[in-house]
């Protein structure tokens, strides 16, 4: 168990009066001096909090883990725990998060898994509550995952993503930058920058329109974007021959030529 903080712990002086004494926190662990840690929550050994984060009570951080500046996690969640992987056998893995995100009530974020394995979240993501981050996981920017979104092992998800409540994602799959998926749905393949899909199993339902006039995406790209969509879902062709057209329509057109470069790397197929 972490030592309790006790006054003559190694943290600075400007932290311990912004750590409730009821919390416990590990004399390995490094803690910028304005950080706020509530009623009975435990920080373990190997554990960095930068400046400017706020844990709430009874919130459980396990190390190797690195937490940027300007986090809030709120009461109850636990970050950093080993992996639910059978295989795992205490290797040293990290959970890494950057800056500005949320995670709500009874969050799940575990570290990586196997030597040198590593989940990874990055800057001012919405995580609500009940969510479940995987091991190894890579979570881009400006994500919402919404009540009880779940990602399995080794899912990537870029910027600006919305999954809604009860997604669930297999392991491996891949959603690309700007996508949506509506609440249950099912995702066993890759979605592709862009898209909204729904259903069990996910299916593409048409490009996140609004999402994308949210961003900024003027009515020029958002055409662009549409056109690329059909050619990928409505015009018949192979998924390799659709890319191939695809990427002369990505001359000149970087938005296009996101959607090229997902559909390149794809390990799963994509949603159909």
């Amino acid at each position: 168990m972490p030592d309790s903080h006790v006054p003559d712990s190694p943290l600075p002086e400007a932290t311990a009066a912004m750590i409730h004494p009821s919390a416990q926190i590990d004399r390995s662990a490094k803690i910028a001096a304005d950080v706020r840690i509530g009623a009975y929550s435990v920080i373990g050994a190997d554990v960095e909090i930068g400046a400017g984060t706020e844990i709430g009570p009874h919130v459980v951080i396990e190390g190797p883990t690195r937490i940027g500046s300007n986090n809030r996690v709120w009461q109850f969640a636990s970050i950093g725990a080993a992996a639910q992987d059978k295989k795992f056998a205490g290797e040293r893995s990290e959970l890494i998060i950057g800056d500005g995100n949320v995670f709500r009530e009874f969050c799940t974020i575990h570290r990586g898994t196997g030597e040198g394995g590593v989940t990874r979240i990055g800057n001012d993501n919405w995580i609500m509550a009940y969510v479940h981050i995987a091991h190894d996981c890579i979570v881009g920017n400006h994500t919402i995952f919404s009540n009880n979104a779940t990602l399995a092992g080794h899912v990537e998800v870029a910027d600006w993503v919305i999954l809604s409540g009860f997604c669930g994602v297999h392991q491996f799959c891949k959603i690309g930058a700007h996508a949506f998926a509506a609440m249950y749905s099912a995702i066993n393949r890759d979605v592709p920058p862009y898209v909204l899909v729904a259903g069990q199993f996910a299916e593409p339902r048409g490009i996140n329109n609004e999402g994308l006039k949210r961003r900024g995406f003027d009515a020029e790209r958002i055409l662009a974007i549409k056109r690329a969509y059909k050619i990928l879902y409505k015009s018949g062709l192979p998924l390799l021959e659709a890319r191939e057209k695809l990427q002369l329509a990505a001359v000149g057109a970087p938005d296009i030529q996101v959607l090229v470069d997902f559909l390149g790397t794809s390990q799963r197929s994509i949603a159909r």
